[in-house]
């Protein structure tokens, strides 16, 4: 139990029998005191509880509560305070606010309960006094913030929120290519073991994330590969008070309690000597706001944020979870309103009926912007089996797809155009029972929640057959007003249309059940009327069959349009590459880029700032093989999980080719994540420390798998590390894998990883060779990892030399001898892994 003297306070716990506790201690010193209560190894709501002790004349006199903190305008706030038994007659308490305020007092023994309603949005100093004299912390200070029901826009209290780990990071400076198949643990000075969450820092080396050290002592890092600890491991961290998470040594500059709206506000603050730790800004209030770190260096952080309209918010600084000193900020925000107009519009969803097997379905989508002849559409039985849909084409881009699926179970249908899944595919068709359902199973695609266009209708499907029954809103926020239109459709099917007349950036909120849906609200960039951009076309542009490091070309010709052309393409990692771009005659310009990575890249061609026609361009590189839609994951990890304990699931990609696979996890707390090769994809296994519902994202070529993302419920009961309190703010751990193409039903073959950099090769035979006489060198591996050693050697004449051996000394090294029999020039070239080792490919001459 933290306190100022933590010795000899003893609490004691028992039981009331009516299902309730009461907890007793015995303070022997003035201040602050903490209680940390947990329930089978998990923090309790609430916990740790916060307690203000002060000796007053030979008594203590004890204040805790919420209500000591802040609260809500319009809402209870409550606190209680604790005396002698019998001397409560001693005790007085008052409430100064911007507005008067009753308060309601009931006793109990050695129990007061303090109770008063806010009615205004505003600091509230309460003073405590007993016996005559203010006790310790008095008064205190009550930040009430607006309630959710006194929001303008009628749609409840807004929260924005940063998530910052760099100053949480600890190097272990090793070099690692892949932190795939890496398991890690960490022993701390108590002894516990508990997992580990790895990443990579900016220069490559090893780390370890979420590091945020609660006491003084030895940590050991111990790191293993197929069960077996990789060199250097265990690696052992030496932790003493200055390394330990200090909030209140945060210093922090700038804006607190007054911000301009619609403007940047710069906040600075410095950790450098605050131990280790993750920042966090949460900033509440009746509006969303804009929140950016501008800048990072030596543990100091520029943090930008802008509230997009006046009021009052509430700003949340927090290091390693602890509130900065004078967190949270009651911050009043000035300046002119942004003159954003919110239209919303709600539809009531039915449950979809149940589809059996060998009956008819139907599948119905409006696509602009599609040619008939390009489309494409299959479903995927539970079994792999693949069958292509009929589709029908009907008015103004609206495609009928239909099917006859031949079992029950969760079917994938995969929609393309131009061998190219549009937005929103594949989605998930359940045939028998429906899914349990949840706003996390409803599906958006379509333009519109992409780009659109003044004075156009921009246009996007909802998909909510999975999701089950609900009430369904769709938002949209911005510089005008917005003309929303639905088109209802049978079977879980809505079409949304909507029309603004000032261009800029709207905010889309798709919300099912009161509850924002994954990826809401999508930000959308409204341009004005494009004009002479759609004069603009693009030709000799290559959309599938391009190479990595192989760069694609292709020509752009205005057609009497005048304006400036900019070109960017989208990686399916997330990376934003521009264009090269070079004028080649008046009108006609000729662009240039070079893929890094495979999978779908989406080319934007704008003129003056305006999307020309058909762009995006959705372009593949590598094999088309890659395809999502073959992607499956299932597990138990995925519905449920526990604490402190690994909680499974498998991505099988057998026989969907090889491409990014990425999978983020998003809830109350980091997550310990590792993930290693099984024969049919990976298994993926995490590790989550505070209860609550998690959200697991799966994504192939930066597409989201059917049925993704998933939602995981975690309960307290488990193993070490499950007595963490969840996080106010979500947080994120994600995990990218470069997948190698598997087939289904064969066995996965051993892969090896190796640093190439780490070779060393000397010896007299790598410098000058002589005709008909044995030369030889030696290479040594010892540092370099596993993988597969090549040696080759080419002559003069472009053949390989007749005589070349490779002997291996010892384990890590080897000693190559060779004989050259033509004058001349010789190559020798020497491979570790897939990568040159330093000084290959050698020029020998003769």
């Amino acid at each position: 139990m933290p306190a100022p003297d933590a010795d000899g306070l003893g609490p004691e716990i028992k039981d009331n029998t009516d299902g309730s506790i009461c907890v007793q201690y015995h303070p022997n010193k003035s201040g602050r005191h903490e209680v940390q209560m947990c329930y089978e190894g998990c923090a309790v709501e609430g916990s740790p509880f916060s307690c203000m002790v002060d000796n007053i004349d030979g008594s203590y006199v004890t204040a805790f509560g919420a209500g000591l903190v802040g609260g809500m305008s319009g809402q209870m706030v409550s606190f209680t305070v604790t005396a002698k038994q019998g001397s409560l007659s001693k005790l007085d308490v008052k409430v100064d606010g911007p507005t008067k305020t009753d308060i309601t007092r009931k006793d109990h023994g050695d129990k007061c309960d303090i109770s008063f309603l806010p009615m205004t949005p505003g600091i509230y100093n309460i003073i405590v006094k007993y016996n005559g004299k203010e006790m310790k912390g008095s008064p205190f200070v009550s930040k009430v913030s607006v309630h959710d029901n006194g929001m303008p826009s009628g749609e409840g209290r807004k929260r924005s929120q940063l998530s910052l780990g760099n100053s949480s990071e600890y190097s272990l400076k090793v070099l690692e290519t892949n932190v795939v198949d890496l398991v890690a643990s960490v022993k701390l000075p108590s002894g516990a073991i508990e997992p580990c969450l790895l990443k990579k820092d900016s220069e490559g080396h090893l780390c370890v994330g979420s590091f945020a050290p609660k006491s003084t002592g030895d940590y050991a890092i111990h790191i293993s590969r197929d069960e077996k600890p990789i060199k250097g491991s265990p690696f052992h961290i030496k932790v003493g008070d200055k390394e330990l998470a200090h909030a209140s040594k945060v210093k922090v500059s700038g804006p607190t309690t007054k911000a301009k709206a619609n403007e940047p506000n710069i906040l600075e603050l410095d950790c450098s000597d605050a131990g280790y730790g993750g920042l966090s800004v949460v900033i509440e209030g009746p509006h969303r706001s804009e929140i950016e770190c501008k800048h990072y260096e030596n543990r100091k952080y520029k943090i930008s944020y802008s509230p997009h309209e006046p009021g009052i918010y509430i700003l949340n600084l927090r290091f390693a979870d602890d509130h900065l000193p004078g967190s949270p900020f009651l911050l009043q925000v000035e300046g002119e309103p942004s003159g954003r107009i919110r239209e919303t519009v709600t539809k009531t969803m039915e449950q979809a009926e149940p589809v059996k097997k060998n009956q008819n379905c139907e599948f119905y989508l409006q696509i602009p912007g599609t040619n008939p002849f390009d489309m494409e559409a299959s479903v995927t039985d539970p079994d792999g089996s693949t069958e292509l849909c009929e589709i029908m084409d009907e008015e103004d881009f609206h495609y009928r797809m239909m099917f006859t699926p031949q079992m029950e179970g969760t079917h994938t249908l995969s929609i393309k155009h131009k061998g190219l899944h549009i937005s929103g595919s594949p989605f998930v068709y359940s045939v028998g029972q429906l899914s349990s359902g949840g706003t996390h199973k409803v599906q958006v695609g379509g333009p519109g929640v992409e780009k659109g266009e003044v004075g156009f209708s921009n246009v996007f499907n909802i998909y909510t057959r999975e999701a089950g029954a609900g009430e369904l809103s769709v938002a949209v926020e911005g510089p005008s007003d917005a003309l929303i239109k639905l088109e209802e459709r049978p079977h879980g099917f809505l079409g949304v249309s909507y029309k603004v007349k000032v261009a800029g950036m709207y905010d889309i909120h798709i919300k099912f059940n009161d509850g924002h849906i994954p990826g809401s609200p999508f930000r959308v960039h409204i341009s004005p009327d494009s004009g002479v951009a759609r004069n603009v076309t693009v030709h000799s542009l290559k959309d599938r069959g391009l190479q990595v490091d192989k760069a694609s070309t292709f020509t752009v010709s205005y057609n009497g349009a005048k304006g400036t052309l900019n070109a960017c393409v989208r990686t399916p990692s997330g990376s934003h590459e521009d264009c090269f771009v070079q004028e080649m005659d008046d009108g006609l310009y000729g662009l240039r880029f070079i893929p890094k990575e495979n999978g779908v890249h989406y080319l934007d061609i704008k003129l003056n700032d305006h999307h020309i026609p058909d762009s995006p361009f959705a372009i593949m590189v590598g094999s088309m093989a890659a395809d999502p839609a073959m992607v499956l994951a299932h597990g138990d990890g995925l519905e449920r999980g526990s604490c402190g304990i690994k909680n499974k699931f498998v991505v099988r990609t057998a026989g969907a080719g090889s491409s990014f696979l990425a999978v983020f996890i998003e809830g109350p707390s980091k997550c310990a994540l590792s993930c290693r090769e099984v024969d049919e994809g990976y298994e993926f296994s995490y590790t989550p420390f505070a209860p609550g519902k998690y959200l697991i994202t799966v994504k192939y070529g930066n597409i989201n798998i059917a049925g993704s993302p998933y939602q995981s419920e975690v309960t307290a009961r488990g193993g070490s590390g499950s007595g963490r309190k969840p996080s106010p703010l979500n947080e994120t751990t994600s995990m990218v894998v470069e997948t190698v193409e598997k087939r289904p039903g064969a066995k996965s073959l051993r892969r090896f990883r190796g640093d190439a950099s780490k070779v060393n090769v000397r010896g007299p035979g790598l410098k000058k060779a002589r005709c008909n006489q044995t030369q030889t060198f030696t290479i040594d591996v010892k540092d370099a990892g596993h993988a597969m050693l090549c040696v080759g050697m080419v002559a003069p004449n472009g053949l390989p030399e007749p005589e070349l051996m490779v002997k291996k000394n010892n384990p890590t090294q080897y000693t190559v001898s060779y004989k050259v029999v033509e004058a001349g020039e010789h190559t020798l070239c020497i491979r570790f892994g897939d990568e040159e080792v330093p000084g290959s490919p050698f020029s020998i001459a003769t």
